[in-house]
């Protein structure tokens, strides 16, 4: 986990310095369902509901997003998309390949209209990297900051 931590921080400065990451092929974007509910000082978890569009159609996943650290407050239901890009060495898209787990680092506030940055890098092989793009929906009264984890799985092909 470690050096996945120290891989999500680089990326993280990366991106936002606009300097090229090591991931550096868009391969489709993940959209998130992401429910609502409370901080618990030192963290949360909130369900996912997701659709990965890529080069071979639409993918559905289910899962979870967890931050530890400091959270405070409470955030309704919303979506988050982002991009999904891989090294221009990762093999060819398969079915599922965005199940597994992602980590990275948080930072997000919310007064009303909530902002904040979720870089995270992970799936099969630790082959991916989810740069954010934008959160919709999401409102509430909350700050965070720390580790924020994602798991995701497979739940089928199609619409």
């Amino acid at each position: 986990m470690r050096s996945n931590a120290l891989a999500v921080i680089a990326a993280t400065g990366a991106l936002m310095l606009g300097m090229p990451a090591k991931a550096d092929v868009q391969i489709g974007t993940l959209s998130c369902n992401v429910g609502g509910g409370p901080g618990m000082i030192i963290g949360s978890s909130r369900p996912l509901a997701c659709t990965y569009n890529g080069p071979a159609g639409p993918e559905h996943y289910a899962g979870n997003i967890n931050k530890f650290g400091l959270d405070l407050g409470y955030l309704n239901s919303g979506q988050m998309l982002w991009n999904v890009v891989t090294p221009t060495t990762a093999p060819g898209p398969a079915a599922g390949m965005l199940s597994g787990n992602y980590e990275g680092v948080t930072g997000s506030a919310a007064v009303g209209v909530g902002a904040g940055a979720h870089v995270l890098v992970g799936g099969s092989g630790q082959a991916f990297q989810l740069q954010p793009v934008s959160v919709e929906g999401q409102t509430g009264l909350d700050v965070a900051a720390g580790i924020e984890s994602m798991n995701l799985q497979f739940q089928g092909e199609g619409r």
